[in-house]
């Protein structure tokens, strides 16, 4: 494999994206250790690297992309080896059920329909939004809940999974906007209207700002539901430095719009991502 395609892939980033299998972990009555490991070994190691990759062949950035800063040519071995990950995913996923290899088969559908320049979901700033938040958020956790819970399908449509896949569904909605950031000019030359591009920086970091407030009190609502305060507890506390550094670096965009560029947003992925993972462990000890 060549270089540029491990690159491509990206596999460091799907760590950014974990926090929805761990809330389903934290929320899950049982679990079934081998198939939640093989499904996150599915998830994280192959669908995600896999999106990463068929995303960055179509693009063909030269400039900062998500987990990479100078993204380096890409070539067609990097085509076929997403779509090869992308068979891995769906191969493990019958060592959980058909049913979670049919969901990893329908997330890599709609990601491929994301990129490829037939559909390209990604130059329509709301559909792509919305297409995010309900397949990395809401069908994420319930594809997530199949692993971790052995579940069928019809035990899937309970309150007790579908509003936390919604608050899942959130907290993306919040999160993407701000992935696109700092890529406004190769968005534009590319002709692919992103929400933030048409949003532009100062209304991007409103709009994630304000959908991270209602996830916020949807996750109070949902802990608060099921009489958990020491959940409350520790989402509050685990993602108080998310809000400071945010807080901090729009402060520093409004005075200096350059302030909004990769380095920046990667280390709100890191400290977001790290946070929320460890808000949603410690309520699987403690909560």
């Amino acid at each position: 494999m060549q270089k540029s395609t491990l690159l491509h892939l990206r596999i460091p980033f799907s760590i950014f994206l974990m926090p929805v299998f761990l809330f389903a972990f934290s929320q899950a009555l049982t679990i079934d250790w081998v198939k939640t490991i093989i499904g996150f070994i599915s998830i994280h190691l192959f669908l995600y690297p896999a999106s990463n990759g068929f995303n960055s062949y179509f693009d063909k950035d030269k400039e900062s992309i998500g987990g990479l800063e100078n993204p380096p040519p890409v070539s067609k071995e990097l085509y076929w080896v997403s779509l090869c990950f992308d068979g891995m995913a769906i191969i493990l996923g019958f060592f959980v059920s058909w049913l979670f290899a049919l969901s990893l088969l329908i997330y890599g559908l709609v990601s491929k329909a994301y990129s490829h320049p037939s559909i390209r979901l990604k130059k329509y700033p709301f559909l792509s939004w919305f297409t995010i938040g309900i397949f990395q958020g809401f069908f994420t956790y319930l594809m997530s809940t199949l692993a971790i819970n052995d579940f069928s399908f019809s035990e899937l449509w309970g309150m007790h999974i579908i509003v936390p896949a919604i608050l899942a569904m959130l907290l993306l909605m919040g999160s993407y906007p701000m992935t696109q950031v700092y890529q406004h000019y190769e968005d534009a030359q590319r002709g692919d209207k992103t929400l933030s591009l048409l949003l532009g920086i100062k209304g991007t970091f409103l709009l994630t700002a304000f959908a991270f407030f209602i996830a916020n009190l949807g996750f109070i609502g949902y802990f608060y539901a099921l009489h958990s305060n020491t959940s409350i507890l520790i989402f509050e506390v685990a993602l108080s430095p998310v809000l400071v550094y945010f807080g901090n670096w729009f402060l520093k965009v409004l005075k200096d719009k350059s302030q909004a560029n990769f380095k920046n947003t990667m280390l709100l992925n890191q400290i977001s991502s790290i946070c929320t993972s460890t808000a949603f462990i410690l309520i699987r000890i403690f909560a």
